[in-house]
């Protein structure tokens, strides 16, 4: 059996091992330099000419050979031609946004796209001349009406973030590519565990891999992969930038790609769980896990996903704020925090309405992203019910 046609885990598993083996180590060696020497005047002007390649380096700042084992096994497990590590995920989104967008563009955002993104459209790329819309996400090929003769890049994120639509990408990827325009995809919920968007018609797909893929909220690092048709131009862009990885952070990504396979089958159960117990409280309105059958689009998301993590978000009848802060502050196992995708469990208040131009979020009761972590998932249903009962003293 070929290296293609081997499954997700076993291929997560053995990339990156001939290259080890050649260090006399199971794990390929951290490789710190600035300087890349050359034998001779014909050797460097051949490295210049190709440092934009997949797998090529020409100064440190383009990566050591640690970084581009981490760019060859992400590109692997993604079906894509090359891929490009980021000091973080916004960095991965940016240099995508700078690659196709310039003055007098335009670009499309679904209106459910991570809030730093927008943030960054709306401060940065509307003040050098980009225009910007955003979109519905349920919009599916009807996108194809919003579409202008400046129309460089679609911008998918699916599943949504706080509020959890999920995009019918194929559909998308489909009336862009027709027209020309080139398609980028957020795809850190999944992890390509779950989803290859670059299968289903997108050009470019992006991972926060600060989240899954590195698994032990210790690493700030973003992943984009694209086609060949797009992945030289993204990597002079990130080049011009001057984005660089460390060594040692592309060591602890490939070591968290080895188990993120284990690590997700387990924080998809666990969440996925928490979210059935807490659909049934007569304290939630609503939960938005698209691994649950009422979720509005769960038939799409079981069509184009092959698993869930442990991410979901929840939605309380519309209660005193006091008696939502003594739930959150009687939370002993779920730390408040803004991050995601390491072992321990989260919340974090949400508030849509604040974070959509293009679409309304009308509903009046707070809301709460939960992530999932590895702890008991008993103990963890304990904990909830300790925080309701809290709610209730102050209501």
């Amino acid at each position: 059996m070929s290296g293609k046609d081997r499954r997700f885990e076993t291929r997560a598993i053995r990339m990156a091992r001939r290259e080890a083996a050649r260090s006399g180590a199971i794990n390929p060696p951290i490789v710190r330099t600035s300087t890349v020497p050359y034998d001779s005047l014909d050797a460097m002007r051949q490295a210049f000419a190709e440092r934009h390649d997949p797998g090529k380096s020409n100064y440190g700042l383009s990566g050591t050979s640690t970084n581009l084992l981490l760019e060859q096994s992400i590109a692997d497990l993604e079906g894509g031609f090359g891929a490009i590590a980021f000091p973080s995920g916004l960095a991965a989104i940016a240099a995508t946004l700078c690659t196709y967008a310039g003055a007098d563009d335009h670009i499309l955002l679904c209106d459910t796209v991570y809030l730093p993104t927008r943030d960054f459209c709306d401060k940065v790329l509307r003040r050098f001349g980009v225009e910007i819309t955003y979109y519905d996400p349920l919009i599916g090929s009807d996108i194809a009406n919003l579409f202008r003769d400046n129309t460089r890049l679609v911008f998918l994120e699916s599943p949504g973030s706080i509020s959890f639509e999920v995009q019918d990408l194929p559909a998308i990827c489909a009336a862009a590519s027709k027209a020309g325009i080139v398609t980028a995809v957020d795809n850190t919920w999944a992890t390509p565990k779950f989803s290859q968007p670059l299968t289903q018609g997108a050009n470019i797909v992006i991972h926060a891999a600060t989240k899954y893929i590195c698994g032990h909220a210790d690493v700030m690092m973003g992943l984009a992969t694209a086609d060949e048709a797009h992945y030289h131009s993204l990597r002079r862009c990130s080049a011009s930038f001057g984005y660089h990885c460390n060594a040692e952070d592309a060591y602890l990504a490939l070591r968290g790609l080895r188990n993120l396979s284990l690590r997700l089958e387990e924080h998809g159960r666990q969440g996925l769980a928490l979210a059935a117990w807490l659909e049934k409280r007569p304290e939630i309105a609503f939960v938005r896990h698209p691994g649950l059958p009422s979720h509005p689009q769960h038939a799409l998301w079981k069509r184009d996903f092959t698993g869930a993590c442990g991410l979901f978000s929840v939605f309380f009848e519309p209660i005193p704020s006091k008696a939502f802060e003594a739930f959150v502050h009687a939370l002993e196992l779920f730390a408040i925090g803004s991050s995601w995708g390491g072992y321990e469990s989260l919340v974090l208040p949400v508030s849509p309405a604040k974070q959509r131009s293009a679409t309304r979020w009308e509903f009046p009761g707070p809301g709460l992203r939960i992530h999932a972590g590895l702890e008991n998932i008993d103990d963890l249903i304990a904990d909830l019910e300790t925080a309701f009962a809290a709610l209730h003293e102050q209501a």
